[in-house]
């Protein structure tokens, strides 16, 4: 017997993964919109309080927004640059959902979605994701531009 929730029940996150160390920086809520994007980058900015930021993005529509250009204008030393359309190989952040996803939601036995949410959420936080970004794409290079 398999059960079925009957209503649509759901969970977003947001993730940002730091291509130099493998940590994540991931939270989750019930939007995905310019207000809770702009969150998020609060998020990181706390947690990298200190140098330049180099965010790459895929293109969401809830990256752009006025309250993401508000965060964006308030800390120059973060900055964005966009993965080209249609090519989520190129993002590393695709690859820690697939990673997590597989570790703590496939074939989980979980009734409750908030608390799968939160084992998925403290995964990714407490997790070193080995990604060869760094060395695949030339990343040295690619920052060198925006210094």
């Amino acid at each position: 017997m398999v059960k079925v929730h009957p209503g649509r029940e759901m969970t977003h996150f947001y993730g940002t993964l730091n291509l130099l160390t493998g940590a994540a920086v991931a939270q989750h809520g019930p939007l995905m919109n310019a207000e809770a994007t702009a969150q998020h980058l609060e998020t990181v900015l706390a947690k990298f309080p200190d140098g330049p930021l180099l965010l790459f993005w895929d293109r969401a529509p809830w990256h752009r927004g006025a309250a993401v250009e508000q965060v964006l204008t308030a800390n120059p030393r973060l900055q964005t640059m966009f993965f080209p359309t249609a090519a989520p190989e190129l993002n590393p952040q695709e690859h820690v959902w697939k990673a997590a996803r597989t570790t703590i939601s496939h074939n989980h036995a979980e009734t409750q979605l908030r608390t799968l949410a939160e084992r998925f959420q403290k995964h990714l936080n407490e997790t070193t994701f080995d990604y060869s970004f760094v060395e695949k794409y030339n990343f040295e290079s690619l920052c060198a531009r925006f210094k």
